[in-house]
């Protein structure tokens, strides 16, 4: 079993101690200060911190999925990698649900979420099913860490379908909101669920890269072709549900039109089409020839591709339907901002305005640097232990 103390000895370790640490001290501001520190306002009420939330719960549902699927429907290589499968896993949900805590303007609040439950809240479906979720990730590397097959056989039928349930729950905050037509949309969930699978199995591939250099992985290339020809047909059904998407929307006479127009042409144009084009279309290419799958630098490349491609989508998804505030008739509305509330300033605005700031990414950053060094503990303790 190899020495955890030296992990902590080594520069990445430090850095991403250091990030996660200047991370806290941003977020400590913010308490003090409140989310005006971040680029939020009246017209964009979510930003960097559920764009990452999004983000990484779909990372962490496409790691477990992988891993139940080996115990459910008896795929034996996959078992040989459902250990760091679901240690990717956790560690993507840590960093999910810390994003949902930094997005609060008041963290001390959070215990109103338990004693004012709204039942009918997406909001609280959401909380409850990542709570769930957590549980199963710790319950599963636990048993899998003591060689307790059986049990993490039966768990896995519970943790096959909250996976996908994880994810479609995230979908159904966003698909349930009427008021604003670039998310309101009946196939939302199965449009998460496609992305989850395919940038959480981009991250595992890419994670088992890591960790088969580092010797704390046994991922033969054929198992790794395999995971490959898996990612290209999940790429496939990521790119049916969102051309169904986009007809639905694009249709002569369809209510979408504006929206369409703000994705493909307007300022979230960069993102969708970055998603189309280098998240789907360029890996999928790459992945289709069983002679480029062959290649674990490609594969590597169109993995880091599809992650990528999914975080424009978490994007472009949040955003368009910000572009437009649901206010007509009017002098428009105010943002909020402090620069607004300046005397002589124009305080109305017709159009939805964000950029994240400087504290906001430095938050955002330490909340990624601290999920990556529970990912490498993890590893470290974990998947040392059982090789030894």
């Amino acid at each position: 079993m190899t020495d955890t103390k030296s992990l902590f000895k080594k520069p990445a370790f430090l850095v991403l101690a250091v990030l996660t640490l200047v991370g806290i001290v941003c977020w400590i501001m913010q308490q003090i200060n409140g989310l005006g520190a971040t680029g939020m306002n009246n017209s964009n009420s979510w930003g960097l911190y559920i764009t990452c939330f999004m983000f990484f719960v779909g990372l962490s549902a496409g790691g477990l999925i992988v891993a139940s699927s080996a115990h459910v429907f008896g795929i034996e290589s996959f078992k040989k990698v459902s250990m760091p499968a679901v240690i990717v896993s956790t560690a993507c949900i840590c960093v999910a649900g810390m994003m949902v805590l930094v997005d609060l303007g008041g963290i001390q609040r959070i215990w109103r979420i338990i004693i004012g439950a709204n039942f009918t809240s997406p909001l609280l479906w959401d909380m409850c099913i990542i709570t769930l979720y957590l549980i199963i990730n710790i319950l599963d590397l636990v048993w899998m860490n003591k060689g307790e097959e059986e049990k993490v056989r039966k768990l896995s039928y519970v943790a096959l379908p909250v996976a996908i349930l994880v994810h479609s729950v995230t979908a159904w905050i966003f698909g349930l909101e009427i008021a604003k037509e670039g998310w309101y949309s009946a196939i939302m969930a199965p449009i998460f669920v496609a992305s989850a699978m395919d940038s959480g199995l981009a991250l595992l591939l890419c994670a088992l890269t890591g960790l088969k250099k580092a010797g704390k992985a046994d991922v033969d290339d054929a198992l790794f072709n395999n995971l490959g020809k898996l990612l290209a047909t999940f790429i496939a059904v990521d790119a049916f549900f969102i051309g169904c998407e986009l007809l639905t929307m694009g249709y002569p006479g369809a209510e979408g039109a504006e929206i369409l127009a703000i994705m493909t042409t307007g300022s979230t144009a960069a993102f969708f089409w970055f998603e189309i084009i280098a998240g789907l279309l360029v890996p999928f290419v790459l992945l289709a020839s069983p002679a480029r799958r062959n290649n674990k630098t490609v594969v590597l490349a169109a993995s880091a591709l599809v992650i990528l491609g999914v975080f424009c989508k978490r994007v472009w998804l949040l955003f368009t339907s910000f572009v437009t505030p649901n206010v007509y008739g009017g002098a428009g509305i105010t943002l909020g901002t402090s620069a607004a509330q300046q005397p002589y300033a124009n305080i109305w605005s017709l159009g939805g305005t964000y950029a994240p700031t400087v504290p906001e990414v430095l938050v955002a950053l330490g909340v990624i640097s601290l999920g990556v060094l529970i990912f490498l503990v993890l590893s470290e303790k974990l998947l040392a232990k059982k090789e030894a």
